[in-house]
């Protein structure tokens, strides 16, 4: 299991050795479900133009928390190792306008760059507990500080909501 998911909607209800049991006290079981509700929100009103639905933020709260915290880490991790390098590592080719941390971001992006068919949408939607590759990307992107830091994106904008969905 990937680490954020040992702090979400399913993972939480699991202990250090894999055992259904509550091990989390009341208050923080309280505390987690009024800010996941955030993302359940944020999701519930994602649509695919292509078929007419909305997203269920319930059925995909999980890997929505998950997908949000282990990006955060994941930057966290490689702006930290970026900072021991003694030599910044050259540019990209073709991407030269682009700094190091736009490009962090610009690759976790493209993982999940990809068509469906409307059917396999509709699929999805109902049935899956994985939003669409574009709102694991958009979601995820809007709650990060730290990608609106590194894109100047403006308060308030798309990618700059005002009201950023946070678990920790």
């Amino acid at each position: 299991m990937k680490l954020p998911h040992g702090f979400d909607d399913r993972g939480r209800q699991f202990d250090k050795d894999g055992n259904l049991k509550q091990w989390w006290d009341n208050h923080v079981i309280e505390n987690f479900k009024q800010r996941a509700q955030c993302f359940i929100d944020q999701y519930s009103n994602y649509s695919l133009p292509d078929v007419g639905l909305n997203l269920n933020g319930v059925q995909t709260q999980g890997e929505n928390i998950a997908d949000n915290g282990g990006l955060k880490e994941a930057y966290k991790a490689y702006v930290e190792w970026a900072d021991k390098q003694v030599e910044e590592e050259p540019r990209l080719p073709g991407l030269s306008d682009m700094n190091h941390k736009q490009l962090f971001y610009l690759s976790f992006a493209q993982v999940w760059c990809g068509t469906m068919r409307p059917e396999a949408a509709v699929n999805r939607i109902r049935t899956g507990v994985h939003s669409p590759g574009r709102f694991r990307v958009i979601g995820t992107l809007q709650n990060s500080e730290d990608f609106s830091d590194a894109f100047n994106c403006p308060k308030s904008s798309k990618m700059n909501k005002q009201d950023k969905c946070h678990l920790w």
